[in-house]
């Protein structure tokens, strides 16, 4: 077992690893990452998958048989995330039924054409959720306006859901309210409350965006300061009376996730945002080369302070010089609604490429 993701792993966050393809479930490679790295959970998106199915041939076969009674790449494409994620579902079904269903999650994500479409959303992750036949399943929905009466719908319904395309404690409020909305109506209607949910804050993000307008001396900061600030916010809603009353009744709670937390500024380390991030009863979410790097060299040190550290003096500092936090959030989740529906087209058309005749 590698010592510096089992102290990470110990310090109470879940190591999850943001990537999946054929070839880390043939070739055993997933299963190591199980058994040697402390990983618990595994998180997929459009652009994994595209990358996956057009890197090789190792979807070609399935494509060819889904073909012949299948002439919707869409429908393709759920039908070969599915048996991917299926198999690592159940690498993780004993983790998920040691933690009782608190850890050990993959995640498939609805349609990003879906972003701006409630019932939609609501109706392929209710179906999806279904058809994977796997309870530690999320389904990705985005916490977009639109997204968010889909959260708490689905919750409502009993699908477990990953809330992406986060970037601020306002967008993390917001989603959590939506899980806690759902839960409260599954109690009224006499339902078990306990769907399980994760809330996806997108990290590295935040300074790529700003990487050419700031000082040295701001560098590689603001990702950090969003994270710690939302935590501080997580760290309050968990204990709140609202909270305390969900989990009476049986209610899980629905844990903050720290995602896109591999390192985009080539002067940064590779760790950064892992090491930064560190916090009990939360998730990390790291790519594959993240992941291997802080097994490499990563530094386990203290947790985030329930209060959020110096972050509000950190984006204070920002404010001054000129950067609106809120209206940057803002612009950053339709920049990723835009960056992901791209993804999707382009792994739409691997497939279709790959369609034979």
């Amino acid at each position: 077992m590698n010592e510096n993701n089992k102290r990470l792993h110990d310090q109470g966050q879940s190591l999850w690893v943001d990537n999946i393809t054929r070839a880390m479930l043939d070739d055993g490679t997933l299963a190591k990452y199980i058994a040697e790295l402390s990983v618990t959970g595994l998180t997929s998106n459009p652009t994994i998958f595209e990358k996956a199915i057009g890197g090789g041939s190792d979807y070609d076969a399935q494509i060819a048989e889904l073909a012949a009674t299948e002439n919707d790449p869409e429908g393709i494409f759920f039908e070969l995330a599915i048996t991917d994620l299926r198999r690592a579902a159940d690498l993780f079904a004993d983790t998920a039924a040691r933690t009782h269903g608190v850890d050990g999650f993959v995640s498939l994500e609805v349609s990003p054409l879906l972003a701006d479409d409630t019932d939609g959303t609501i109706s392929q992750a209710v179906d999806l959720h279904a058809r994977a036949e796997r309870d530690n399943l999320f389904i990705k929905i985005p916490g977009t306006p639109a997204g968010l009466p889909a959260i708490e719908e689905a919750i409502f319904r009993g699908v477990p859901v990953n809330v992406t395309l986060l970037f601020s404690r306002e967008q993390y409020l917001a989603a959590a309210d939506a899980y806690m909305k759902g839960v409260e109506r599954r109690i009224e209607a006499g339902l078990d409350p306990a769907v399980n949910s994760v809330a996806s804050l997108f990290i590295s993000r935040w300074d790529a965006a700003v990487i050419n307008d700031v000082s040295d001396e701001l560098r590689a900061k603001l990702g950090i300061a969003i994270g710690q600030r939302t935590y501080a916010a997580y760290r309050e809603l968990i204990a709140s009376d609202r909270a305390q009353r969900l989990a009476n009744e049986g209610a899980m709670t629905q844990r903050l996730l720290m995602a896109s937390t591999g390192t985009k500024d080539p002067d940064a380390s590779d760790v950064l945002y892992i090491e930064a991030l560190g916090a009990p009863n939360t998730v990390n979410t790291m790519p594959e080369a993240a992941l291997l790097a802080y097994a490499d060299h990563g530094v386990t040190g203290a947790p985030i302070s329930p209060d959020g550290g110096d972050a509000e003096e950190v984006l204070a500092s920002y404010a001054e010089a000129g950067f609106d936090v809120d209206a940057l959030a803002a612009r950053l989740q339709d920049e990723g609604k835009v960056s992901f529906e791209k993804s999707w087209h382009d792994l739409i058309d691997t497939i279709r490429q790959q369609i034979p005749g």
